[in-house]
Parts: structure tokens; sequence; C-alpha cells
């Protein structure tokens, strides 16, 4: 069994609490890690080397700063397979999946090589008489990250890169069951010229967490997970006074007009709906095509490309189309709730549940599932699944398919496919969700936009990566000049002010 470490003051340490959690192969359900669980006492003390570390780094100028983000982005290319291989070894997720979870954090990377300009202020000559203002973008100091399981690179990369080069030291606590990935970035960081303890990879469970929330020196944390923990977060959070943008759960919706290419609808919701096992907050969970005649139609092309889709290991030597869920808990939870639907009503159209690969019976695997004639009163409807479940819901027109994402709780992300430009025009005005797709299936924005969801996906006014991110980690200073004009009399200067 691999034991994991830390990454503090630039070097792999093991964990000091006596305190450990094991994780599983997600293909075989066999002993995959262990990995430690920092005390409060452990965190503290990692938080104060990092505020010894950032002040030097936050001295070290705009273009510097942006040149290790440079040499990172180089690195990260060149090991791509590496990093790729560690996601899918812990994730369970393919490989050209991983190598996309590792490419969109390094398109974040990217955007930060172009710091020094967005780290720019603002000036003005002659505001007022003789007076001069201007204002500065200063570093926080040290701030966190709490990233999640689902994407190890990415989410990790998206925290890390913003905030370092706007001259922060970071703390980062990744998600316990997927730890290896963002350890190896560390060690990349530091090869790339960043220096010792801005960067502290540390490992843990809500105690670490509550550590950080409680730590006097923290002043801005940054959080990707379930709802339920994004808003105690951002309560706890705010209450210590720090800054906090948190991201929690979605239940993202496709509208299907009509008149749009069912062919193309379909092909999206497959490898929206599925890619990744359904464990990604983009993920469409819930088709809506509106009319009797578009849903037939839809759920007579789903079928058979649902059917068609191949789940195994990443190690495979076959294409496969996505691989296990996370853990043994996650798959009884995803079988629960799938009983639940046929229990409540729903039409049970491909069923999931029982799937077994030979050789990997203990693998936490799920069969791709899809539900039709569901209603808004079932759990499936109701809960963020995570896993490869498409639920149908059919709508009569499309102001009742609007309604039904204005009315959801969730504001992640949604997306409509229809040959109409006028309904996807009054679709994106009038829909209440932070990222919209238009005959786009999952509209996550590129890294120089901004990444962010509504209502109870978000918790916080700025989002994540793209100029909100430096807006984040970053806090303006404003300064009023005016200089009085002097005459030297008697080795003295004598002022006079300046009308």
């Amino acid at each position: 069994m691999q034991e994991i470490m830390n990454y503090v003051d630039g070097q792999m340490v093991p964990g000091t609490s006596g305190r450990f959690t094991e994780n599983s192969n997600p293909a075989t359900g066999e002993p995959a890690s262990r990995v430690p669980l920092a005390s409060k006492e452990e965190m503290d003390a990692i938080i104060e080397k990092a505020a010894a570390a950032q002040v030097k780094w936050a001295a070290t100028n705009p273009q510097r700063r942006a040149r290790v983000m440079m040499k990172f982005g180089d690195l990260i290319n060149q090991h791509m397979d590496e990093l790729a291989e560690l996601v899918s070894r812990e994730h369970g997720k393919t490989l050209p999946d991983a190598r996309g979870d590792v490419q969109r954090g390094l398109e974040v990377v990217e955007v930060c090589m172009g710091a020094p300009h967005m780290l720019k202020g603002e000036y003005m000559n002659d505001g007022g008489p003789g007076i001069d203002l201007y204002s500065m973008r200063q570093p926080l100091g040290v701030v966190a990250g709490i990233t999640p399981f689902n994407f190890p690179a990415m989410i990790p990369l998206w925290k890390i890169a913003p905030a370092i080069v706007s001259g922060n030291a970071m703390i980062l606590k990744p998600s316990e069951r997927c730890p290896s990935t963002s350890l190896r970035l560390a060690e990349l960081l530091k090869e790339a010229g960043l220096p010792d303890g801005v960067l502290q990879v540390v490992n843990g469970d809500k105690e670490a967490v509550d550590a950080i929330l409680d730590n006097e020196t923290i002043q801005a944390v940054g959080f990707v997970g379930s709802t339920p923990i994004a808003q105690y977060i951002y309560g706890r959070a705010a209450t210590n006074g720090k800054r906090a943008q948190c991201f929690g759960g979605a239940k993202n919706h496709m509208i299907i007009m009509p008149d749009a290419d069912l062919d193309k609808a379909a092909d999206a919701l497959v490898g929206a709906g599925f890619g990744a096992a359904g464990e990604r907050c983009m993920a469409i969970s819930v088709a809506v095509p509106v009319g009797k005649e578009t849903a037939d139609a839809l759920r007579e092309r789903l079928i058979p490309r649902i059917e068609a889709l191949k789940v195994g290991p990443y190690t495979s030597e076959e294409d496969v189309d996505y691989g296990p869920v996370i853990t043994a808990q996650a798959k009884d939870r995803i079988n629960g709730l799938i009983t639940s639907g046929v229990e409540q009503g729903a039409d049970l159209v491909t069923d999931g549940r029982g799937f077994s690969l030979q050789g990997y019976e203990n693998g936490h695997f799920i069969g791709p599932t899809y539900f039709d004639n569901v209603t808004t009163d079932m759990d499936i409807y109701k809960e963020e699944i995570f896993g490869p479940v498409l639920s149908q819901v059919r709508m009569d027109t499309y102001e009742d398919a609007l309604n039904l994402i204005i009315d959801n709780d969730y504001g992640n992300g949604t997306a409509i496919y229809t040959a109409d430009g006028d309904t996807a025009r009054d679709f994106a005005n009038k829909v209440n969700v932070g990222m919209v797709g238009i005959n786009f299936p999952i509209p996550v924005p590129l890294s120089y936009f901004t990444f962010g969801g509504w209502k109870k996906s978000a918790f916080g006014d700025l989002n994540q990566y793209g100029p909100d991110a430096l807006r984040f980690y970053t806090k303006t200073k404003t300064v009023t000049a005016r200089w009085f004009s002097g005459i030297k009399e008697g080795g003295e200067f004598a002022f006079k002010a300046m009308d």
C-alpha cells in the first residue's frame, strides 16, 4: 500500500497526527494508499511556515512571478502523460479524460502568465487641484484551497496558479481520495522556481478544514464540492472575516426543442451525461425535450447510444467511455437513488445496477442508467446523483421547460439545443444559471473568461479563474497624493501649498 505524504517547505514529509484514511483502487476495490489526516496543531504550524515564505514572495515583482508560471506550464506539458496516469490511477477516469483534466488546469496557468498586465492598478493625473490618484493590487497574504476528488489536476490548478502569481502563499488541501496529482504538481512548481513554503499541500479531513477556517492568518478560502459543505465553509469563513468563494452542487438541464438536430442532441447528452461516470459538476443530468414527439424521438436515439457505451478500467486495452465511480460508498448511494427512481414511478429504460466486469468484480462500476418520465418530486430529480444516470423530464412547451430550470435550486450550468436563434437568445437572457450552452452541452468557459454558477451552486461574489480570480486573491489600495512646491531658504525648505 502506498504511503501518501504532505508537501511542506519544498519537500515530502510524513503526517504527524497519527490519523490516516485508506483508499481503494476504484477499478478493483483493492487497498491502494494510506493518506495522513492533519491535526489542527499540524495545520497551524504549516500555515505559519507559509506566512514566513509569503513575505519575500510578495516582494518579488509580478513579471518574475509570471516567469515561474511560464516554466511551470512547460513542465506540465512535459509531464502530461505522467500526470494523467496519476489522475486515472486514483480517480478511475479514462486516460483521455484525465489528460483533459490536466489540460484545462494548464490553460489557467497559461492565462496567469499574463498576470503583470492583470495586476496593474489605475492612475489619474490631476483628479483635483494638484492631486493625483492611483490604485495598487496587493496580495492578501496566506490563502487556502480546498479541492474535490473529481478533478484532481484541474481544480487545484485553478486555485494554485492565480493565488500564487498574485503574490500569495497557498495552503492546498486536496481531496484525501485523490491527493497524488496535487503533490506532484507541487514538485513541478518547485522545479519551475517557486520558493519553498509558498505552496504547502496538506492532506486532511474536517479537522484540517476547520483549522483553515479558524486560523487568523488565512485571509481567503476557495472551495469546490457539495452544496452543504460549500454553505458550511462559506458561513464559517465569513464569520471569521475571510474572503470565500465556494462552489457547490449542480443539477444541469438541457432543453431539446422540436427544431433541434436530434442526432447531435443525443450525442451531446450521452457525452455530457455519462462522461467521467457523471462525476462532474457540469454534467448534464436532466434532458428536457419539448413536446411528446420530440421526447419519443429523442428516447429512440438515446437508447442505442447508451447501450453501446463501454465501461471499464483506464488500463483496458480497448476504448473505454468511462470508468468506475470513486468509492464503494458512492456506488451504493447511486444504486440506492436508481432504486428510488423505480419505486417512485419513473420509467427505467436502461438499468446500470448490478453491472459487473470480469476480473473487476469488486470494482466500483455502475452501468449507464437512463430514466424517462421523471417528475420533479422524485429523488432522482431533486438530488445531485453524481453518477452515470440521465433523467428525462418531458415538458409540453418551451416556457414550461424554461421555468423548470428557473425554479430549480441549482444554477451551475444549462444548455439548449435548437435551430432557432430567437429562442436561443431568449433562453440565454432569461435563464437564471451562471453558465449557458447554446447547441453546446458542457458550457465550461475558456480560461480567460471565468467559471461560476448561481443560486445554490455558488456562494461568494467572485468566480474562479480569469480576471475574477486575480481580483479575489488581491486587495485594492488607493492612494490620493498631493505634492507641494518648495523653495530652499537657509538650508531648509519653506513649503507653499499649490492652489
